[in-house]
Protein backbone atom coordinates (compact mmCIF):
# COMPACT_ATOMS: atom_id res chain seq x y z
CA UNK A 1 0.00 0.00 0.00
CA UNK A 2 1.09 3.53 -0.93
CA UNK A 3 1.81 5.72 2.04
CA UNK A 4 0.10 9.26 1.69
CA UNK A 5 -0.01 11.61 4.52
CA UNK A 6 -1.49 14.66 3.04
CA UNK A 7 -4.46 15.34 1.43
CA UNK A 8 -6.71 17.89 0.39
CA UNK A 9 -10.61 17.41 0.08
CA UNK A 10 -14.21 19.14 -0.68
CA UNK A 11 -16.70 18.76 1.91
CA UNK A 12 -20.44 19.95 1.75
CA UNK A 13 -22.77 19.22 4.47
CA UNK A 14 -26.45 19.03 3.51
CA UNK A 15 -28.62 21.73 2.80
CA UNK A 16 -31.94 21.87 5.14
CA UNK A 17 -35.36 20.75 3.54
CA UNK A 18 -37.97 23.40 2.87
CA UNK A 19 -41.19 23.98 4.55
CA UNK A 20 -44.49 23.13 2.70
CA UNK A 21 -47.11 25.44 2.03
CA UNK A 22 -50.51 22.81 2.60
CA UNK A 23 -54.02 23.33 3.30
CA UNK A 24 -56.02 20.18 4.87
CA UNK A 25 -58.71 19.35 2.07
CA UNK A 26 -60.97 17.12 2.76
CA UNK A 27 -65.25 16.77 2.03
CA UNK A 28 -67.63 18.10 4.81
CA UNK A 29 -64.61 19.97 6.53
CA UNK A 30 -64.99 23.53 5.36
CA UNK A 31 -62.21 24.99 7.60
CA UNK A 32 -59.61 22.41 7.42
CA UNK A 33 -56.79 24.57 8.41
CA UNK A 34 -53.01 24.53 7.32
CA UNK A 35 -51.02 21.42 7.58
CA UNK A 36 -47.69 22.05 6.19
CA UNK A 37 -45.54 19.75 7.20
CA UNK A 38 -41.57 20.78 8.59
CA UNK A 39 -37.93 20.42 5.74
CA UNK A 40 -36.13 17.94 7.09
CA UNK A 41 -32.89 18.67 8.49
CA UNK A 42 -29.64 18.20 6.32
CA UNK A 43 -26.68 15.77 6.78
CA UNK A 44 -23.68 16.81 9.09
CA UNK A 45 -19.77 16.00 7.68
CA UNK A 46 -17.71 14.04 10.68
CA UNK A 47 -14.19 13.24 10.71
CA UNK A 48 -14.01 9.97 12.35
CA UNK A 49 -10.42 8.35 13.44
CA UNK A 50 -9.96 4.11 13.03
CA UNK A 51 -7.92 1.74 13.55
CA UNK A 52 -7.91 -0.65 10.58
CA UNK A 53 -6.18 2.73 8.75
CA UNK A 54 -2.58 3.74 8.65
CA UNK A 55 -2.31 5.71 5.56
CA UNK A 56 -4.39 8.69 3.29
CA UNK A 57 -4.24 6.95 0.11
CA UNK A 58 -7.70 6.48 -0.32
CA UNK A 59 -8.42 10.31 -0.64
CA UNK A 60 -5.97 10.73 -3.40
CA UNK A 61 -8.65 9.15 -5.74
CA UNK A 62 -11.66 10.66 -3.91
CA UNK A 63 -11.51 14.22 -3.38
CA UNK A 64 -15.23 15.40 -2.89
CA UNK A 65 -17.78 14.25 0.21
CA UNK A 66 -21.16 15.49 0.22
CA UNK A 67 -23.84 14.66 3.09
CA UNK A 68 -27.39 14.04 1.52
CA UNK A 69 -29.70 17.23 1.61
CA UNK A 70 -32.93 17.06 3.87
CA UNK A 71 -36.44 16.44 2.28
CA UNK A 72 -38.86 19.13 1.92
CA UNK A 73 -42.17 19.20 3.98
CA UNK A 74 -45.68 17.57 2.64
CA UNK A 75 -49.43 17.95 3.72
CA UNK A 76 -50.80 16.64 6.03
CA UNK A 77 -48.55 17.78 8.77
CA UNK A 78 -46.08 15.32 7.32
CA UNK A 79 -42.32 16.57 7.83
CA UNK A 80 -39.39 16.19 5.68
CA UNK A 81 -36.69 13.16 6.20
CA UNK A 82 -33.12 14.21 7.79
CA UNK A 83 -29.76 13.81 5.50
CA UNK A 84 -27.34 11.32 6.23
CA UNK A 85 -24.62 12.19 7.43
CA UNK A 86 -21.36 11.80 5.67
CA UNK A 87 -17.84 10.11 7.52
CA UNK A 88 -14.67 10.78 6.53
CA UNK A 89 -12.66 7.85 8.31
CA UNK A 90 -8.60 8.60 8.68
CA UNK A 91 -6.12 6.75 10.61
CA UNK A 92 -5.16 7.62 14.28
CA UNK A 93 -2.64 10.45 14.40
CA UNK A 94 -5.21 12.71 11.73
CA UNK A 95 -5.18 16.26 11.90
CA UNK A 96 -7.74 18.68 10.05
CA UNK A 97 -6.69 21.92 9.03
CA UNK A 98 -8.72 24.96 7.07
CA UNK A 99 -7.68 25.65 3.73
CA UNK A 100 -4.74 27.73 5.17
CA UNK A 101 -3.13 25.15 6.44
CA UNK A 102 -2.36 26.60 9.54
CA UNK A 103 -5.92 27.00 11.29
CA UNK A 104 -6.38 23.32 13.46
CA UNK A 105 -9.84 22.21 12.94
CA UNK A 106 -9.60 19.14 14.51
CA UNK A 107 -6.73 16.51 15.97
CA UNK A 108 -8.15 12.49 16.24
CA UNK A 109 -5.40 10.26 17.85
CA UNK A 110 -6.86 7.29 18.90
CA UNK A 111 -9.67 5.08 17.18
CA UNK A 112 -13.41 6.53 17.98
CA UNK A 113 -12.51 9.99 18.35
CA UNK A 114 -14.90 12.02 15.91
CA UNK A 115 -14.81 15.51 15.53
CA UNK A 116 -17.56 17.61 13.33
CA UNK A 117 -16.49 19.88 10.54
CA UNK A 118 -19.75 21.05 8.65
CA UNK A 119 -22.95 21.10 10.55
CA UNK A 120 -26.29 20.47 8.17
CA UNK A 121 -28.34 23.28 7.47
CA UNK A 122 -31.95 22.92 9.52
CA UNK A 123 -35.07 22.20 7.76
CA UNK A 124 -37.65 25.15 6.90
CA UNK A 125 -41.04 25.64 8.77
CA UNK A 126 -44.11 24.92 7.45
CA UNK A 127 -47.14 26.73 7.24
CA UNK A 128 -48.55 24.69 10.05
CA UNK A 129 -45.90 25.66 12.46
CA UNK A 130 -47.32 29.78 12.00
CA UNK A 131 -50.73 29.24 12.44
CA UNK A 132 -52.36 30.96 15.37
CA UNK A 133 -55.60 32.76 16.70
CA UNK A 134 -55.33 35.70 14.63
CA UNK A 135 -53.58 33.65 11.79
CA UNK A 136 -55.94 30.73 10.74
CA UNK A 137 -54.29 30.57 7.18
CA UNK A 138 -50.65 31.47 7.08
CA UNK A 139 -49.72 30.94 3.21
CA UNK A 140 -45.78 31.20 4.10
CA UNK A 141 -43.31 28.50 4.92
CA UNK A 142 -39.49 28.64 5.31
CA UNK A 143 -37.08 27.80 3.02
CA UNK A 144 -34.53 25.36 4.45
CA UNK A 145 -30.96 26.90 5.83
CA UNK A 146 -27.93 26.96 2.90
CA UNK A 147 -25.07 24.44 3.55
CA UNK A 148 -21.75 24.58 4.64
CA UNK A 149 -19.22 23.82 1.91
CA UNK A 150 -15.41 24.18 2.40
CA UNK A 151 -11.73 23.10 1.65
CA UNK A 152 -10.24 21.05 4.15
CA UNK A 153 -6.49 19.68 4.30
CA UNK A 154 -6.09 16.09 5.82
CA UNK A 155 -2.16 15.70 7.74
CA UNK A 156 -1.26 12.22 9.13
CA UNK A 157 1.51 12.34 12.33
CA UNK A 158 2.10 8.92 13.38
CA UNK A 159 2.05 7.76 16.28
CA UNK A 160 5.17 6.22 17.36
CA UNK A 161 7.18 5.97 20.73
CA UNK A 162 10.46 6.49 19.76
CA UNK A 163 11.75 8.08 16.27
CA UNK A 164 14.68 7.09 15.03
CA UNK A 165 16.70 10.44 13.15
CA UNK A 166 19.83 10.90 11.32
CA UNK A 167 21.56 11.55 7.76
CA UNK A 168 21.22 9.39 4.81
CA UNK A 169 22.69 6.20 5.13
CA UNK A 170 23.16 6.12 8.65
CA UNK A 171 21.89 2.80 8.84
CA UNK A 172 18.55 3.96 10.34
CA UNK A 173 16.21 1.47 8.12
CA UNK A 174 18.55 -1.76 8.94
CA UNK A 175 18.22 -1.38 12.63
CA UNK A 176 14.68 -0.87 12.17
CA UNK A 177 14.60 -3.93 9.89
CA UNK A 178 17.38 -6.27 12.63
CA UNK A 179 14.81 -5.00 15.61
CA UNK A 180 11.44 -5.50 14.44
CA UNK A 181 9.52 -7.17 11.35
CA UNK A 182 9.32 -4.25 9.17
CA UNK A 183 10.84 -4.50 5.95
CA UNK A 184 11.93 -1.17 4.89
CA UNK A 185 14.11 -0.75 1.37
CA UNK A 186 17.86 -0.77 2.00
CA UNK A 187 19.95 -0.11 -0.20
CA UNK A 188 23.88 1.77 -0.33
CA UNK A 189 22.65 4.74 -2.10
CA UNK A 190 21.29 8.31 -0.13
CA UNK A 191 17.63 8.52 0.24
CA UNK A 192 16.20 4.72 -0.18
CA UNK A 193 13.79 5.53 2.63
CA UNK A 194 10.90 7.65 0.67
CA UNK A 195 8.71 7.80 3.28
CA UNK A 196 8.60 7.03 7.47
CA UNK A 197 8.39 3.13 8.16
CA UNK A 198 6.96 2.21 11.47
CA UNK A 199 8.40 -1.42 13.24
CA UNK A 200 7.27 -2.55 16.83
CA UNK A 201 9.63 -3.83 19.27
CA UNK A 202 9.92 -5.04 22.74
CA UNK A 203 12.75 -4.70 24.95
CA UNK A 204 12.19 -6.77 28.33
CA UNK A 205 8.71 -6.00 29.48
CA UNK A 206 8.11 -2.80 27.44
CA UNK A 207 6.76 -2.77 23.99
CA UNK A 208 6.91 0.51 21.91
CA UNK A 209 6.37 1.79 18.16
CA UNK A 210 9.61 3.10 16.36
CA UNK A 211 9.32 5.17 13.47
CA UNK A 212 12.27 5.74 10.65
CA UNK A 213 12.20 9.13 8.72
CA UNK A 214 13.69 9.88 5.54
CA UNK A 215 17.04 10.84 5.93
CA UNK A 216 18.29 14.50 6.32
CA UNK A 217 20.44 16.44 4.71
CA UNK A 218 22.31 20.28 5.33
CA UNK A 219 19.28 22.69 4.08
CA UNK A 220 16.42 20.08 4.35
CA UNK A 221 14.96 23.27 5.97
CA UNK A 222 14.81 24.96 2.74
CA UNK A 223 13.99 21.94 0.89
CA UNK A 224 17.17 20.41 -0.18
CA UNK A 225 16.67 16.68 -0.44
CA UNK A 226 13.30 15.83 0.84
CA UNK A 227 13.15 18.42 2.85
CA UNK A 228 11.48 18.55 6.55
CA UNK A 229 8.07 17.18 5.73
CA UNK A 230 8.12 13.93 7.41
CA UNK A 231 9.77 15.57 10.51
CA UNK A 232 5.86 16.20 11.52
CA UNK A 233 5.55 12.07 12.12
CA UNK A 234 7.88 12.40 15.26
CA UNK A 235 6.59 15.27 16.77
CA UNK A 236 4.35 13.06 19.20
CA UNK A 237 7.30 10.63 19.88
CA UNK A 238 8.44 10.15 23.65
CA UNK A 239 12.66 9.69 22.20
CA UNK A 240 14.34 10.23 19.57
CA UNK A 241 17.59 7.88 18.46
CA UNK A 242 19.97 10.15 16.41
CA UNK A 243 21.60 7.63 14.42
CA UNK A 244 25.54 8.74 13.41
CA UNK A 245 27.28 7.24 10.76
CA UNK A 246 30.79 5.90 12.07
CA UNK A 247 32.49 5.26 8.82
CA UNK A 248 32.02 9.36 8.23
CA UNK A 249 35.19 11.17 8.66
CA UNK A 250 33.58 14.30 10.38
CA UNK A 251 30.94 13.15 12.86
CA UNK A 252 30.62 15.76 14.95
CA UNK A 253 29.62 18.19 11.66
CA UNK A 254 27.36 15.00 10.47
CA UNK A 255 25.71 15.11 14.52
CA UNK A 256 25.11 19.22 13.76
CA UNK A 257 23.53 19.01 10.78
CA UNK A 258 20.91 16.99 12.14
CA UNK A 259 20.10 19.30 14.87
CA UNK A 260 19.96 22.28 13.06
CA UNK A 261 17.29 21.10 11.02
CA UNK A 262 15.26 20.06 14.04
CA UNK A 263 15.73 23.32 15.24
CA UNK A 264 15.03 25.46 11.81
CA UNK A 265 11.71 22.83 11.91
CA UNK A 266 10.46 24.07 14.77
CA UNK A 267 7.50 22.43 16.91
CA UNK A 268 10.25 22.10 19.88
CA UNK A 269 11.91 18.93 18.42
CA UNK A 270 14.99 20.25 19.20
CA UNK A 271 14.00 19.86 23.63
CA UNK A 272 13.00 16.03 23.01
CA UNK A 273 14.94 13.62 25.03
CA UNK A 274 17.65 12.09 22.27
CA UNK A 275 20.23 9.29 22.60
CA UNK A 276 22.77 9.28 20.58
CA UNK A 277 24.50 6.26 19.00
CA UNK A 278 27.62 5.61 16.43
CA UNK A 279 26.36 3.06 13.98
CA UNK A 280 28.46 1.02 11.65
CA UNK A 281 30.94 0.61 14.14
CA UNK A 282 31.89 -2.89 13.08
CA UNK A 283 33.67 -1.38 10.19
CA UNK A 284 36.22 0.67 12.08
CA UNK A 285 39.16 -0.24 14.05
CA UNK A 286 39.65 0.15 17.71
CA UNK A 287 41.28 3.34 17.29
CA UNK A 288 39.40 5.06 14.66
CA UNK A 289 36.48 3.72 16.64
CA UNK A 290 37.64 5.37 20.15
CA UNK A 291 38.89 9.05 18.06
CA UNK A 292 34.93 9.32 16.67
CA UNK A 293 33.54 8.52 19.72
CA UNK A 294 34.98 11.44 21.54
CA UNK A 295 34.52 13.35 18.89
CA UNK A 296 30.76 12.48 18.61
CA UNK A 297 30.86 13.24 22.79
CA UNK A 298 31.97 16.33 22.00
CA UNK A 299 29.47 17.13 19.93
CA UNK A 300 26.62 15.76 21.75
CA UNK A 301 27.94 16.65 25.20
CA UNK A 302 26.79 13.41 26.17
CA UNK A 303 28.44 9.65 26.18
CA UNK A 304 27.23 8.15 22.67
CA UNK A 305 26.28 4.46 22.40
CA UNK A 306 28.15 1.77 20.01
CA UNK A 307 25.72 -0.07 17.93
CA UNK A 308 26.01 -1.88 14.74
CA UNK A 309 22.87 -3.50 13.56
CA UNK A 310 23.94 -5.64 11.41
CA UNK A 311 26.96 -7.73 13.94
CA UNK A 312 24.20 -6.77 16.89
CA UNK A 313 26.81 -4.97 18.64
CA UNK A 314 25.22 -2.41 21.44
CA UNK A 315 21.69 -2.82 19.89
CA UNK A 316 20.31 -4.13 23.24
CA UNK A 317 21.70 -1.38 24.58
CA UNK A 318 19.76 0.89 22.62
CA UNK A 319 16.77 -1.01 22.64
CA UNK A 320 16.55 -0.63 26.64
CA UNK A 321 17.65 3.15 26.70
CA UNK A 322 14.76 4.00 24.94
CA UNK A 323 12.58 1.47 26.67
CA UNK A 324 14.21 3.09 30.12
CA UNK A 325 13.33 6.59 28.76
CA UNK A 326 9.54 6.21 26.75
CA UNK A 327 9.01 4.57 30.12
CA UNK A 328 9.70 7.61 32.27
CA UNK A 329 7.90 9.63 29.95
CA UNK A 330 4.82 7.51 29.89
CA UNK A 331 4.41 7.40 33.99
CA UNK A 332 5.17 11.66 34.03
CA UNK A 333 2.13 11.68 31.91
CA UNK A 334 0.04 9.37 33.75
CA UNK A 335 1.08 11.54 36.82
CA UNK A 336 0.12 15.09 35.62
CA UNK A 337 -3.46 13.29 34.62
CA UNK A 338 -4.15 11.71 37.88
CA UNK A 339 -2.95 15.19 39.22
CA UNK A 340 -5.85 17.29 36.74
CA UNK A 341 -8.40 14.64 37.88
CA UNK A 342 -7.92 14.89 41.68
CA UNK A 343 -10.06 18.03 42.82
CA UNK A 344 -8.15 20.55 44.68
CA UNK A 345 -8.63 19.91 49.24
CA UNK A 346 -12.04 22.00 50.54
CA UNK A 347 -11.94 22.80 54.17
Amino acid sequence: MKFLDQAKIYIMSGAGGEGCISFRREKFIEYGGPDGGDGGRGGDVWVECVANLNTLIDYRYQQHFKAKKGGHGMGRNRAGANGADCIIKVPPGTQVYAEDQDTLLADLKKPGDRALIAKGGNGGFGNAHFKSSTNQAPRHANPGQPAEELTIWLRLKLIADAGIIGLPNAGKSTLLAAITAAKPKIAAYPFTTLHPNLGVVRAGDVDFVLADIPGLIEGASEGAGIGTRFLGHIERTKVLLHLVDGSEEDVAGAYRTVRRELKAYGADLERKKEIVALSKCDALDEATLAERLEALRKAAKKKPLVLSAVSGQGVKDVLYALAREISRAKQQEAAEANAEKEPSWRP
